[in-house]
């Protein structure tokens, strides 16, 4: 299988393919969602910056800010701030059993262990979903299909 994305230089270089703004449409239990991501590089390119707001209708919406970095053990990190309150933190963990050049991260939650994955979709914009760990391995409840809308 030909690779799609084309990774960067450095310890970040693998989030190259999802620099920019992107922006998914679907349904939720709470009604139609939108969900704008825009990751861009902040501090000289030694960080990225995760900006998403999910939007349920007018004025509900709920947001996170992450910042995604090497820690102090050298590998990558991230570390989210959400509207609710919440925080999280997690390394990058491998995810190609979902998808040859997935992206994803890993996080021990109050609930247990979640990961977030990102792989390309054939019309060049990503897939993005969160699973949680069972007996039986990953379960996925979200998943977005996002499409550029700005260029970095």
């Amino acid at each position: 299988m030909p690779k799609v994305w084309k990774k960067g230089r450095g310890k970040l270089g693998f989030l190259e393919p999802l620099l920019g703004t992107w922006s998914a449409a679907t349904s939720s239990p709470r009604g139609p969602l939108t969900c704008h991501r825009t990751l861009s590089p902040i501090l000289g390119g030694s960080r990225v910056l995760l900006e998403a707001r999910w939007e349920f209708g007018p004025g509900a919406a709920y947001e996170e800010l992450a910042i995604i970095g090497a820690g102090d053990d050298g590998a990558v990190h991230f570390w989210s701030f959400t509207s609710d309150g919440k925080r999280s933190e997690g390394a990058q963990t491998d995810v190609t059993d979902v998808h040859p050049e997935a992206i994803g991260f890993e996080a021990q939650m109050p609930a247990g262990v979640a990961r977030m994955v990102y792989w390309p979709a054939d019309d060049g914009g990503f897939h993005w979903a969160v699973e949680s760990k069972n007996k039986k391995g990953w379960k996925r409840f979200t998943e977005h299909h996002y499409r550029r809308t700005k260029a970095r």
